[in-house]
């Protein structure tokens, strides 16, 4: 399938979705979003891809925020819809993956921008990169997820004092804050990123999308996240997957999963 404003590659089962936007700093816009959703969607039900790395175009901007202009006259309501389906289609879709999703952050990440990487399950920095959520000084705040995401990875303390001053922070500030969870060269990012999502390849497929529900579970309103790992836990053992890594330990050799 082919985007407006994507690109899609691979490097064996890794697929890389490219944001092509990069004359608009890669800014969201409702068509963007609609597009990130086929892609997604179409990733997560692609048994040819084990995981997923998301970048901007160029070396300048990951995402550099949401295309103003969209939404500069919206009222209440449509600002409620906007969320809503942002959320709904894209941001939610990502951190409910039953695959691991990286973001590798090129360059700058603001706003909806920031809002997407929170979203992905690991988040790789170039060194020059530097990120915000500025939305209080255009009269909002973030909709995308950002007030609850940043806050679950960095503290109310020091979420607040992000959002509410708008400022931006450099790619060290946000690992000194576990915003981030690697700071690398802008040659190395990728190679970071590939790097790590290999090692997780290694690993039994359904187990990690178990590990995702579980570890999401510690952070939604209303959900026994122990229940859900232990629900989830349990389920691995009705996996043939579990039967090979157990084998494949008793006998001192690599296991072979084909996730069922």
């Amino acid at each position: 399938m082919s985007f407006q404003n994507l690109l899609i590659d691979y490097t064996g089962r890794i697929q890389h979705i490219i944001i092509n936007r990069e004359s608009k700093l890669n800014a969201l816009n409702k068509a963007t979003l609609a597009e990130l959703h086929t892609a997604l969607y179409d990733a997560f039900h692609n048994d040819r891809v084990g995981g997923i790395i998301i970048t901007g175009a160029g070396e300048k901007a990951f995402v550099a925020g949401a295309d103003i202009a969209e939404f500069a006259a919206f009222d209440s309501i449509r600002g409620g819809e906007l969320a809503r389906v942002g959320q709904d289609k894209v941001f939610n879709l990502i951190s409910n993956g039953n695959k691991p999703v990286i973001a590798a952050i090129n360059g700058f990440a603001l706003g909806g921008g920031l809002e997407l990487a929170l979203a992905c399950h690991i988040r790789i920095a170039a060194d020059t990169a530097k990120m915000g959520l500025p939305e209080v000084s255009l009269g909002l705040i973030p909709g995308y997820g950002g007030t609850q995401r940043l806050t679950g990875l960095v503290g109310k303390g020091k979420a607040l004092e992000i959002i509410l001053t708008a400022d931006m922070i450099t790619a060290n500030e946000a690992f000194q804050i576990g915003l981030v969870n690697h700071v690398v060269s802008q040659d190395n990012l990728l190679p970071k990123a590939e790097e790590i999502m290999n090692r997780i390849l290694l690993r039994a497929p359904l187990a990690v999308a178990s590990a995702i529900a579980a570890v999401n579970a510690s952070s939604q309103a209303g959900v026994n996240g122990f229940e859900t790992e232990i629900a989830e836990f349990a389920k691995c053992f009705d996996t043939d997957d579990f039967k090979e890594g157990v084998t494949a330990f008793l006998e001192k050799r690599k296991p072979v999963f084909k996730g069922v």
